[in-house]
């Protein structure tokens, strides 16, 4: 029973990086005992299927019904994904009351999957989630360690194409957007390669690169801060963009959890020579303190309702998500107001991994009808400066409170999951008058 309870740790932990990240790491500091392979490979099943146990587990009354073993909702997902999808049905455990209490109930269980698959025509769990899968493995090279020679020196074997949709096992697609991002097949084992192993190649999706991107700070001329830097993909794009050039990067960071792991990331990128990581809350600095910095991103929390899987929240109501969503956008009108503050800063790119408008134009244009904000100088870039030759802009609906509702959606980037070859986002960059 020690797989799961060592397991059911990492289900609802995210906030430290990615999840074999977090399970290596815990088990390089002996936190857990278990092989971390087979625990990160049973919490990346569960999460996978999770949505489906939690309504199976619901509908059968697992928990009221075994009210007195004290099983917890964790481990009931992990133990039932278990009962129900893995070969041969096992639970990896020996005699144990909370094995017992899931066997009690396994007819139940059978039968509530069942109706589930009955009721959406599949026949199997896999069909209805297929389409969490990333369509793309997105990767850029670290400038930071290697070149892109190098790179495509080591991964000779794949087969080159010159457009997404061309991308099957076996070859690989070099972006025509952002300079040196690559993709890959899902499939493709590169994590198993010694560039991945060493930090030369980052695993990064497509628009999580286009902040750093945008921003295009220059070597030996701008100094960035990165608001909410962890777990330091974004940070460590800065870094190399920089040419990892000294003291070139001042990383935020609040949690001292999520600080250790931005830590790990820019030193295996190579780059703690040129970030700073600064543990604390970025909403609580002196701007006049900072009078270096030219650049900043902002890529704060948010719904997340753009990264796969999170689009499936079974207990949310509308009432409560659009409750949620306007503290998140608050928090983030709030944020980017701080930013503005810094009496150097020339540009800024704010970012989400969000599809919902209250956390994207509508922030945008609170901001830009916001009397300081107008008083400071600052306005949306135009095109030309915010990859212009990326097809999906912002929603022009959102700004016809403004005066130039087309150039502030020009400004504006979007992606739709999946369709665009990753996840959902938006970004959209400031500069001063």
């Amino acid at each position: 029973m020690k797989l799961y309870y060592e397991a059911s740790r990492f289900l609802d932990d995210t906030k430290s990086g990615s999840l074999q990240n977090r399970i290596f790491a815990a088990a390089r500091d002996r936190k857990i005992q278990s092989d971390p392979k087979h625990v990160y490979a049973l919490v990346l099943s569960t999460l996978k299927y999770r949505p489906f146990l939690a309504q199976i587990i619901r509908k059968c009354k697992l928990l009221e019904l075994e009210k007195k073993s004290k099983l917890t909702q964790p481990l009931a997902l992990l133990l039932v994904h278990d009962l129900l999808l893995s070969k041969g049905g096992r639970i990896h455990s020996k005699h144990h009351p909370l094995k017992d209490a899931v066997i009690r109930n396994k007819t139940r269980l059978h039968a509530e999957l069942t109706k589930l698959k009955l009721k959406h025509g599949v026949r199997t769990l896999e069909d209805l989630v297929e389409d969490d899968d990333t369509p793309v493995r997105w990767f850029r090279v670290n400038l930071a360690r290697t070149t892109k020679d190098a790179v495509l020196a080591a991964l000779a074997h794949l087969r080159r194409v010159d457009c997404v949709a061309d991308i099957q096992k076996g070859t690989i697609y070099h972006d025509e957007y952002v300079a040196d991002l690559f993709g890959v097949h899902p499939r493709e084992a590169l994590v198993s390669l010694p560039i991945y192993q060493s930090g030369d190649v980052i695993i990064q999706d497509r628009a999580s690169c286009f902040p750093a991107f945008i921003l295009a700070p220059k070597p030996g001329k701008d100094k960035i801060i990165d608001a909410c830097a962890a777990p330091g993909n974004k940070t460590t794009h800065l870094a190399a963009i920089l040419g990892n050039s000294p003291d070139s990067v001042i990383a935020f960071e609040k949690n001292p959890e999520r600080a250790k792991t931005l830590h790990k990331m820019c030193e295996k990128a190579g780059a703690l020579g040129c970030i700073r990581i600064q543990q604390g809350d970025f909403t609580k600095t002196d701007p006049n303190e900072y009078p270096d910095v030219t650049g900043l991103l902002v890529d704060p929390s948010c719904s997340g309702s753009g990264i796969f899987g999170r689009g499936f929240e079974e207990n949310d109501t509308e009432e409560h998500t659009q409750e949620r969503l306007k503290k998140l956008a608050g928090f983030q009108v709030a944020i980017m107001k701080h930013a503005m503050r810094f009496p150097n800063a020339k540009k800024i790119v704010y970012s989400t991994c969000s599809v919902h408008a209250q956390e994207n134009e509508q922030v945008v244009v609170d901001l830009l009808l916001d009397s300081t904000v107008r008083a400071q100088g600052w306005r949306v870039c135009s095109r030309e400066d915010v990859i212009p030759s990326w097809p999906r802009r912002g929603l022009v609906e959102e700004f016809s409170a403004l005066d130039d509702p087309q150039r502030c959606a020009d400004g504006c980037i979007r992606t739709v999951p999946r369709q665009d070859g990753g996840i959902g986002f938006f970004a959209v960059a400031f500069e001063r008058d």
